[in-house]
């Protein structure tokens, strides 16, 4: 009993000892490694090498449980993860078997109204697929350039769209070569639809990246995120063509169109078949030559010619 009194009284001085001079211990300690290592490097070098070799088994050990924890963390969330994707997918599915059955049902009673009615399609669409070569990016003018022109069929008024929209219609047409005007542009209207109010407007660009909508009767029902498309209006071109989607009501209504511009390589030129009031400008006289003079009443004479007086 006394000795393990002794013992202990013992390593407690050691101990009191070690923490009171334990600053002075590490500084020491500090310094004889400097000097030992401006002395002799090559030593110095091996016992670190011998350290580390000691070390780095015990650290991979260590390591290793706490590897095993994370992936096993990794796991647990990616399986909470795609559980909850897998709900989310399954609702969506069910919402997509849903409205199949009644696009289905709704394409049989369409089918068989328009068979009651003896309705007739429009003609048949055709288009041909054009580069865009070069545009005008002024501050007065938005409009492309093509690389296609009435040799391949390209008139004045036809549709140009993209994968996702109405972006423009043809404006100037050459041989080889045509251009398109942007819906961005100032001078550009188009006979527009709310999708779904199915509130008819005239929408109109401003050179911004942003279209607006005119002449509405109303802009109550109108909200973000409302899809804009043709409505048939004027003839020029056929109703359901998407143009844009509404961006914003604060400051009137603003439309972003749904083609990019900026990106565009290659576009498509549609013919609808039909003749609005959206027209090109009229040739200039000097293409045709001039104008035949109105046919004489019956028993007049000739008029005489410049050369014969």
């Amino acid at each position: 009993m006394a000795l393990r009194n002794a013992v202990a009284q013992t390593a407690a001085s050691v101990r009191q000892l070690v923490q009171r001079f334990s600053l002075a211990l590490l500084v020491a300690a500090a310094a004889g490694t400097m000097l030992i290592g401006k002395a002799d490097t090559v030593l110095l070098e091996r016992v670190r090498a011998a350290a580390l070799d000691l070390v780095s088994p015990l650290l991979e050990a260590m390591s290793r449980p706490v590897a095993t924890v994370n992936d096993f963390i990794a796991t647990v969330e990616d399986l909470a993860d795609l559980r909850a994707e897998n709900a989310r997918l399954r609702e969506e599915n069910a919402r997509l078997l849903a409205w199949q059955s009644v696009a289905r049902r709704l394409e049989v009673e369409n089918g068989e109204l328009r068979g009651l009615l003896n309705f007739k399609e429009g003609p048949q669409a055709t288009f041909i697929t054009a580069r865009v070569v070069g545009d005008s990016g002024s501050a007065f003018v938005r409009s492309m350039l093509l690389n296609v022109g009435r040799r391949a069929g390209v008139a004045s008024g036809q549709a140009v769209v993209t994968g996702e929209g109405l972006i423009g219609r043809i404006t100037e047409v050459g041989d080889s070569w045509s251009r398109v005007l942007l819906l961005s542009d100032l001078s550009f209207r188009l006979p527009v639809l709310v999708e779904r109010t199915r509130e008819r407007a005239i929408l109109t660009g401003d050179n911004s990246p942003l279209a607006k909508l005119v002449m509405t009767q109303s802009v109550v029902g109108i909200q973000v995120g409302d899809r804009i498309i043709t409505s048939g209006h004027g003839g020029s071109f056929p109703v359901g063509i998407p143009v844009g989607v509404v961006a914003s009501t604060t400051d009137g209504i603003r439309v972003r169109p749904l083609g990019e511009v900026t990106r565009l390589e290659f576009v498509r030129v549609i013919d609808y078949g039909i003749t609005g009031l959206v027209t090109g400008p009229a040739p200039p006289p000097e293409v045709f030559g001039p104008p035949a003079p109105p046919p004489a009443p019956p028993g007049a004479k000739p008029a005489a010619s410049p050369k014969g007086r």
